[in-house]
């Protein structure tokens, strides 16, 4: 069962649609490279001077391209899905997988990270072999293309996104659990799936009248309902995990955002510009990655973001960062997903 999934089709796919360019002289992209490393290593004593938290190691970054990133994320699913599909009898596959088979399913999964991978600016593998740690990963391409689109200085833009990123290597490294328990939530909710194409379809048909405006209706809303087509196909039992997954990434990234801000105006002369662009850019997709967005709960994710920082901030706030890092001690200390979105809530639970 661990062939479900043409795995290698899938990289060579997402390979062959991701995006290229921006186009460089060989001696800009070399130091592209060069620069992104040196910044990753200045990240990591500003990151943990704010977070208080320690890591063994002195962090670092591997400096990546797309289809670097694509195989890195294709090994991480392998890894999370192999026990699952491994456990599974072959006649009866999940639903979207019996729907499109082996070769149909590597194409799905191509056809996404290849978008993706034009949007990704760095990544912490938490999908590891047995025994290895994950590394951080910068995705050079990206970096240069999204901050020649915002206009802002090079440099301050790739330490900022360092900072974002070697908090998360922060948090994955000084909290030995979290990396399995993410992982147990992805087989959870994998354990609970089962939706078939018919339905995926019928919600993308939805999320197209939703997000795309009618020609014949002056009342249609481009910005379409809160809720996610990942959320909209849900059973109960997949919205009770995904909302723990929720609450979890919205920790992580929120933190990650607080983080990068908090220590940015100590060392980048620029953070305001590349903050309100970058920020921006975020609120105003095109047409085309506002129907993907939403398709593939991406918008979801951009709240993350903005609903975790404010949770962070809240908690900070009100009982400063040594009493913040009380979310780390166990999976039962982590805020929930409506925690997250009212942080008085964890702070009551916390005291109690």
């Amino acid at each position: 069962m661990s062939d479900s999934i043409d795995w290698n089709l899938a990289v060579a796919t997402a390979s062959r649609l991701a995006p290229r360019g921006p186009e460089l002289p060989r001696a800009q992209a070399r130091d592209a490279v060069l620069m992104l490393r040196d910044l990753a290593a200045e990240a990591v004593e500003p990151v943990r001077r704010v977070t208080g938290l320690e890591v063994a190691g002195d962090g670092g970054a591997m400096v990546v391209d797309r289809p670097a990133w694509i195989a890195s994320n294709v090994a991480g699913m392998r890894i999370a899905m192999t026990p699952l599909l491994e456990r599974l009898d072959e006649t009866e596959p999940p639903a979207l997988i019996r729907d499109l088979g082996s070769r149909g399913t590597a194409l799905q999964v191509g056809a996404v990270l290849a978008w993706l991978s034009g949007k990704v600016l760095g990544q912490y593998e938490v999908f590891t072999p047995p025994g290895e740690r994950g590394r951080l990963l910068l995705v050079a391409p990206t970096i240069v293309n999204v901050e020649r689109q915002l206009q802002v200085p090079s440099r301050d833009f790739r330490l900022w996104v360092c900072l974002h990123e070697e908090t998360h290597r922060v948090q994955f490294g000084a909290v030995p659990w979290l990396a399995d328990y993410l992982a147990s939530l992805v087989a959870e909710f994998l354990e609970v799936s089962e939706v078939g194409i018919g339905q995926v379809v019928k919600a993308v048909a939805q999320a197209v009248r939703s997000v795309v405006p009618s020609s014949s209706s002056s009342s249609s809303s481009s910005t379409g309902p809160r809720e996610s087509i990942i959320e909209a196909i849900q059973s109960p039992e997949q919205r009770a995990v995904f909302d723990r997954i929720t609450g979890l990434m919205s920790l992580l990234e929120g933190h990650a955002d607080v983080v990068m801000d908090d220590v940015g105006p100590q060392i980048i002369p620029s953070v305001e510009l590349i903050r309100t662009r970058f920020t921006e850019r975020r609120q105003s997709p095109s047409a085309i990655d506002g129907l993907a967005r939403k398709v593939l709960g991406m918008d979801a994710k951009l709240r993350q973001y903005t609903e975790g920082a404010a949770f962070v901030r809240h908690v900070t706030g009100e009982i400063g960062m040594a009493g913040f890092n009380g979310v780390w001690a166990s999976p039962s200390t982590l805020p929930t997903r409506a925690e997250i979105r009212d942080p008085q809530l964890w702070l009551s639970r916390m005291a109690g």
